[in-house]
C-alpha cells in the first residue's frame, strides 16, 4: 500500500505522537506548507501547547518556499512513519477506518 502525507490524518492521536518525537521541527513546518486546515489541527492536537503555538508562528511567518522542498521534508516524514510502523512502534490502520476494532 502507498503511504501518503495526507494519510497521516488516519493515525491514531498516540502513534502521532510517537511519530512528532521523530520528526525535526522544520521538516514538519515545511511539510505542513500546503497541508489542509483538518490534517494541520491533527498535529498541532497531538503536540504541547508550546511547540503548538511555535509551529503555527513558524508557519505564518514562513515566507515562500519551493514545492520541492516541502515534498522533500514530507519525504521524510513519511520514511520516518513508515520506519516506526516496520519496527512495530506504530499502527497505519490504513485498511480500516475509524471504526478498525483492536482485539
Amino acid at each position: 500500500l502507498m503511504f501518503l502525507f495526507e494519510d497521516i490524518i488516519n493515525i491514531q492521536d498516540k502513534d502521532i505522537q510517537k511519530i512528532l518525537k521523530e520528526v525535526d521541527r522544520k521538516d514538519l513546518a515545511l511539510s505542513l506548507k500546503v497541508t489542509d486546515e483538518k490534517l494541520k489541527n491533527k498535529i498541532f492536537a497531538n503536540m504541547s501547547e508550546r511547540a503548538a503555538d511555535l509551529l503555527k508562528e513558524e508557519l505564518q511567518f514562513m515566507g515562500m518556499v519551493k514545492l520541492k522542498e516541502v515534498e522533500i521534508a514530507q519525504g521524510k516524514i513519511i520514511d520516518i512513519v513508515k520506519s516506526l510502523e516496520e519496527t512495530g512502534e506504530i499502527s497505519l490502520n490504513l485498511q480500516g477506518g475509524k471504526e478498525e476494532v483492536y482485539v
